[in-house]
């Protein structure tokens, strides 16, 4: 059932607008001022907003906007007694969908509502038939309606055809391999081989000879010949997530494969010729770490030629209400219940939630959400909540402030790693390489932490 907010500061069309919508079987939430609406628009999103111009409190276009920054797929109608061609041009830029003149047709608004909402009901439909089939296929899926993502789409568009060099920064969890796949699917590369390499799940010593293999007998195990993955991904694209982790040695070799498209193996004594496009991607800011002398100027002005910022799932609420269905058709299928479906209040919780985890962490709450659930409604008490969730009680009890400044600091910061180190072990299980990579540190890093906090 579609949520509708209708915000009319006259009492008698509002409820003789609200009692047509209801009769029709749409949920309706009504507002008497701009203010209330506001209000209502804070604690989630609606299919669509019918809202006077002129209220108390804030006005339409406020109204509009806020609705559209919360879920961008909203459809809005504006109504006005004092309707202008200036004012509908006004709305419709900031994205109203439909603009009436009063006195309103009660019928033709619901017109109105009924074709607005039965197109979106089929976008959305499409989009799981299309997801389906993209995963089929072996494409990457990537959804999202909210500006930004809009925005990042359209940069991805522009760059994959080309061979230049991308660089996808953002927090961890917001999908950068999924954009990286997205643009080689999209280049002129997409029959050739797509290879990924997590540089902070490999240990230091062996990430030289993951990149660029060896020759027979070039070390002790040496037992034959190993092709690298800038071999392996001649032809084609490679992409090296959290590059920011390897070390300057290895960032020099990457830099000269990038400039004379060449690379020795270990222990080899000629260059091979590779063809490979490069995309990169950090969840650190590697243009401070180049200021500090972290990693190399001149390899990270080759690896950011073109920089794509991937928003965190905080900055987009209105996604959310998309991701859900397509996450838990996803896992529908697995289980065998393609009837999955979320409460009012899960969808509140969910969207009431920070994500610092991003679509990874909704993902992982949505799947164990679905096993929980004991029929096809997911409720509020199936959506376990675990990063980021403790009640401040619980962090008041970390908050030792004996000591000096420096002294509570590094408690507090010790607490805070262990704690973290602990919940990446338990939730992948003793692997240390996918525990590293969620917490963007290195494989050695993790294990010398984790034995120094006794964490086994």
């Amino acid at each position: 059932m579609e949520r509708i907010l209708l915000a009319e500061d006259k009492t008698s069309l509002r409820e003789m607008l609200r009692e047509v919508l209801e009769k029709k079987g749409y949920e309706v939430d009504a507002c008497e001022s701009g203010t209330a609406a506001l209000r209502r628009l804070e604690s989630g999103s609606y299919a669509c907003l019918i809202s006077d111009y002129k209220l108390p409190g804030a006005d339409g276009m406020e109204i509009l906007k806020a609705a559209l920054a919360r879920d961008a797929g909203t459809h809005v109608i504006l109504m006005t007694a004092y309707g202008t061609v200036e004012l509908a041009v006004a709305a419709m830029k900031l994205g109203a969908r439909d603009f009436l003149l009063k006195p309103v047709d009660p019928d033709h608004l619901l017109l109105v509502v009924d074709r607005a909402l039965a197109q979106q009901r089929l976008l959305r439909e499409n989009l799981l038939l299309k997801a389906e089939r993209d995963e089929r296929l072996g494409l990457p899926i990537i959804i999202g309606r909210s500006p930004l993502m809009q925005s990042v789409s359209e940069q991805i568009r522009k760059v994959a055809p080309t061979d230049a060099g991308v660089l996808l920064l953002g927090e961890s969890g917001t999908g950068k391999e999924l954009f990286a796949r997205a643009v080689h699917a999209l280049s002129r590369r997409a029959e050739g081989p797509f290879v990924a390499v997590n540089c902070a799940a490999i240990p230091t010593t062996l990430i030289e000879n993951e990149l660029f293999g060896h020759e027979k007998g070039s070390y002790t195990g040496a037992v034959g010949l190993q092709r690298g993955k800038f071999e392996l991904a001649d032809g084609g694209t490679i992409f090296l997530d959290e590059v920011g982790e390897l070390e300057r040695e290895v960032q020099g070799k990457i830099l000269r494969a990038l400039q004379e498209k060449t690379i020795e193996r270990i222990g080899g004594t000629r260059a091979f010729k590779v063809d490979v496009r490069i995309i990169a991607a950090s969840n650190r800011d590697l243009k401070a770490a180049a200021a500090a002398g972290r990693f190399r100027d001149d390899l990270y002005f080759r690896l950011n030629i073109f920089p794509v910022t991937i928003p965190p799932l905080r900055s987009r609420p209105g996604d959310i209400p998309i991701l859900v269905p397509h996450f838990l058709e996803k896992f529908g299928r697995e289980l065998g219940r393609r009837d999955l479906r979320v409460t009012d209040a899960a969808m509140q919780k969910l969207l009431a939630y920070g994500w610092p985890g991003n679509v990874r962490e909704l993902e992982n709450t949505l799947e164990r959400a679905a096993i929980l659930a004991r029929g096809p409604d997911i409720g509020a008490e199936e959506i376990v909540l675990v990063s980021g969730g403790e009640p401040p009680s619980a962090l008041a009890d970390l908050m030792d402030l004996s000591g000096t400044l420096p002294e509570a600091l590094d408690r507090m910061r010790r607490e805070v790693e262990a704690r973290k180190i602990r919940t990446a072990i338990e939730e992948t299980k003793g692997n240390l390489h996918e525990a590293a990579a969620r917490l963007g540190i290195a494989v050695k890093t993790l294990a010398v932490k984790a034995e120094e906090y006794g964490i086994t």
